[in-house]
């Protein structure tokens, strides 16, 4: 019986390798590269994550420009990996032509929808947790005068504006929100001079609390707020380390869940294709609080953001999606 039972365990192990071995996961990071310290390092997380959970390696790529996309996606897809993330929605179109090109490999896109059978794509509902990073800016500041910066000026980042301009208000009718978009080209999230130059001309306007949903630009506006004695809030990950005693908070886009998940199901055989959308209610986005930011939010603040949040999943609080109709009519 012992042997049998020995054989048995053997063939286990075996069975589980194989499986294992049936995945070889793959990442293509946008231009920003894996340590942004926003969006591309979230998917970074995910993965370093994945890794010590199961051991499988995920083979990653960073493009140094457009063209290099479809050559690294078209590239992985040809040694075999899968499941392959593509990282933003800059990426739709290379990873459309390439997903034709390759009906057999398994794709899951972060921010974008790309209607392919072997396609899994996985958007946010941004616009829930900017109300809430909204709300938190409109308690916090003492000039009723708040400001928001964005990276690339697409509808994806009006709908983060939107969300924010909608939890402010909420908060405080007659406040003011100042909005700027740093550009109209992907270089837009890269750029943390401009994004410093746009928060401290906010700044001049009388505003004390910036928003910036910008990528690495954001790096700039939360420098400019510590220099200027003012606060900021971060995007994606959690950025609250970034200026301990700056940022006010962040507004958490689990796009570390989102890759996780995606290898998770993957080895487990459960990986399907289609459109994932993560809000509130699913924990795909949420407003962080941690040591570095616990003395700027007061108990009376978090008991108000945590009915404002209860509010937003059942629906109380209906928060206007930009995207829906491309604009802000609040």
């Amino acid at each position: 019986m012992k042997g049998v039972f020995l054989a048995s365990a053997t063939a286990l192990a075996i069975a589980a390798s194989a499986q294992a071995a049936d995945i070889k996961p793959a990442v293509v990071y946008d231009q920003a590269g894996k340590f942004d310290k926003s969006f591309n390092e979230g998917v970074y997380n995910g993965i370093t994550k994945f890794t010590q959970d199961s051991g499988i390696q995920v083979r990653e790529f960073e493009p140094k420009n457009e063209a290099q996309v479809e050559q690294g996606l078209r590239r992985l897809a040809k040694r075999g990996h899968s499941p392959i993330v593509a990282v933003g929605f800059s990426m739709a179109s290379a990873l459309e032509k390439v997903a034709k090109d390759f009906p057999d490999t398994k794709f899951t896109i972060i921010d974008m929808v790309v209607g392919l059978p072997n396609v899994q794509s996985i958007v946010f509902k941004e616009h829930e947790g900017s109300f809430l990073v909204g709300s938190l800016a409109a308690m916090a500041s003492k000039t009723d005068k708040v400001g928001f910066v964005g990276g690339m000026d697409i509808p994806l980042i009006r709908r983060f504006a939107c969300g924010y301009q909608q939890g402010v208000k909420y908060v405080s009718a007659d406040a003011e929100v100042f909005q700027n978009m740093t550009g109209s080209t992907p270089s837009a999230f890269n750029d943390p001079t401009k994004g410093s130059e746009l928060a401290k001309s906010q700044f001049s306007k009388g505003a004390d609390v910036v928003f910036a949903a910008a990528g690495g630009t954001g790096i700039g506006v939360y420098q400019a707020a510590k220099d200027d004695g003012k606060l900021a809030i971060g995007v994606d990950s959690n950025q609250n380390h970034i200026q301990p005693g700056t940022m006010l908070t962040s507004m958490v886009k689990r796009v570390d869940l989102a890759a996780y998940n995606t290898y998770t199901a993957a080895k487990a055989g459960k990986w399907e294709a289609g459109v994932t959308v993560l809000g509130l209610a699913e924990g795909g986005v949420d407003w962080a609080l941690d040591n570095n930011n616990a003395a700027l939010v007061s108990d009376e603040m978090k008991a108000k953001i945590s009915a404002i949040r209860a509010d937003i999943v059942s629906g109380t609080i209906s928060v206007h999606d930009y995207m829906s109709n491309n604009s802000c009519d609040i």
